[in-house]
């Protein structure tokens, strides 16, 4: 960043001159001064991009002048020299939120240094992130094949998110129109691998077969539960692997990650299916079948998810019992507050389960109102809303006190969702369910090459509400839409994030095993 304005304050500036000639010479602008109260006379008049300030002048010290600076500017960046290594100087200027810190004597090359790091540094990671992603672009195109078992399709979606993350710091408008045609790409490779395994996973005839819905409690939960005296299970419905990873950062001031791994929603995509069947152990239809009293038809009038604790009992039961539970199911900031402020009741429990449903909510917030939509208009504004959620949600100051009392926890949740872009026309009758991203009924009329069907729901161990009732799965970012008003609802519900059907972001989503620091 040439001809940035810096303002360098020392009361030795004199001995100074061999470092501000050598920043001169690089392109940089230098004012200089020997006192606190001046600097700030400059900055008042002046635009500096950055500020060299000595910690021992005499009048006003360069902590009282950083302190003054801060207070009106806090975004300027202020790089702090001195000549003392004592800690307690250390911390009361790192704790005014120095850019950073160096120690006398210094050397042209450290300045330079601390000024690329503060005023060059989103330019340098920019570039260096735009030609990293363009030395794996390549590795990543030549291994996208059909035949990939399911461990090799986490290993591509975990890179695919970790370059959908750090491109957002890139400049690179084309780069990122290159990444979302790489992800287009590795999506239909994907569903088309869902398509041809996705029933012998549940019949068990396919050689490997992935961790899925009704499995995961089983072999992912319940031996980390029962090796430890008490966990909280945390399930934040509809969170995606990529909005994992922008909550990660917080989490590990409090918390060590010991275990991240991905799993594999079942079908539908969907809160009724996927988390009843997490719950119950069980498939949808094997659900229907076993606890009728637990399990609400499409068609049927209520809450479809009334049951997740009887199910869970009943689950716990079948292998081997043991595991005394409390369950809670957060809807709304009150009861997440009320949860808070009860907490020690549930502490010592063997198991708690809090299943919180914020995500889910923001998805369909945005899809109804426009305020939403224009706040979480792209994928990392998405992100970026979940992560303010999260800092500032009661959920956060529940995990810290649970870190404070030692407690580890199993974080997860049941599906994941998509931004969804392409019409899909399909036709059925009046009791034809009217979910955008899946379908269930009968003499349901659409293209079979532009949906994942399942012509006998009993293969997939779908619930049958009518003798000849199928079901059909929007593929990739697509989404249903009836003839009938057919531009209206395109308009409406096109860039929204929605879930039910077969994509990476529905169905690879996280399982993340959380141990106190």
């Amino acid at each position: 960043m040439t001809n940035a304005k810096i303002l360098w304050a020392d009361d030795e500036i004199d001995l100074l001159k061999p470092h501000i000639l050598f920043l001169r010479e690089k392109g940089y602008d230098v004012a200089t001064t020997n006192s606190g109260s001046e600097a700030l006379d400059l900055i008042e008049d002046n635009s500096f991009d950055i500020i060299f300030l000595d910690e021992n002048m005499p009048g006003l010290t360069g902590v009282e002048t950083l302190g003054k600076i801060k207070s009106k500017y806090p975004g300027l960046p202020v790089v702090m020299i001195t000549k003392s290594e004592e800690e307690a100087i250390m911390n009361e200027a790192i704790g005014s939120n120095i850019s950073d810190y160096l120690i006398k004597p210094v050397n042209p090359n450290q300045i330079l240094l601390a000024l690329k790091k503060n005023l060059e540094n989103r330019k340098l990671v920019s570039e260096k992130t735009s030609m990293s992603y363009q030395q794996e672009f390549r590795q990543i195109g030549m291994s996208l094949s059909p035949s990939l078992d399911f461990e090799e399709w986490k290993d591509i979606y975990r890179k695919l998110v970790y370059w959908e993350l750090e491109l957002t710091k890139s400049h690179d408008e084309s780069l990122r129109d290159i990444f979302l045609q790489q992800k287009a790409e590795a999506n239909n490779v994907f569903c088309r691998f869902v398509e041809d395994h996705y029933v012998d996973w549940l019949k068990g005839s396919a050689d490997t077969k992935p961790v899925l819905s009704h499995t995961v409690f089983r072999e992912k939960c319940l031996p980390l539960i029962r090796e430890e005296k008490q966990v909280f299970l945390i399930l934040i419905d509809n969170l995606r692997f990529d909005q994992w990873k922008v909550i990660q950062p917080k989490l590990e001031e409090i918390y060590r990650v010991a275990v991240e791994d991905v799993y594999c929603s079942s079908l539908p995509t969907a809160t009724q299916y996927a988390r009843n069947a997490f719950f119950a152990g069980l498939l949808p239809g094997e659900i229907q079948k076993r606890f009728p009293q637990y399990w609400v038809r499409e068609s049927d009038e209520g809450a479809r998810n009334q049951y997740e604790s009887e199910l869970l009992a009943e689950q716990i039961k079948r292998f081997g019992g043991g595991v005394p539970f409390n369950y809670h199911k957060i809807l709304n900031l009150t009861a997440g507050r009320k949860l808070l402020g009860n907490l020690s009741n549930y502490i010592g429990q063997k198991l708690n389960v809090l299943v919180y449903n914020f995500v889910d909510m923001l998805s369909h917030s945005r899809t109804e109102m426009e305020v939403i939509k224009e706040l979480a208009e792209t994928e990392a504004a998405y992100r970026s809303i979940t992560q303010s959620w999260f800092d500032h949600s009661p959920l956060l100051e529940i995990i810290r006190k649970l870190g404070e009392k030692q407690i580890p926890i199993i974080l997860t949740t049941d599906h994941g969702s998509i931004l969804v872009h392409h019409p899909t026309k399909v036709v059925g009758d009046k009791n034809t369910n009217t979910t955008l991203r899946y379908k269930t009924g009968k003499n349901l009329q659409y293209d079979p090459d532009e949906v994942f069907e399942v012509k006998n729901p009993a293969d997939a161990y779908l619930p049958k509400d009518h003798v000849s009732a199928n079901f059909i799965f929007a593929k990739e970012n697509h989404f249903f839409v009836y003839p009938n008003n057919y531009n209206y609802f395109v308009n409406y519900y096109r860039n929204t994030f929605q879930h039910g059907g077969v994509s990476m972001d529905e169905m690879l989503i996280p399982f993340v095993y959380l141990k106190p620091r």
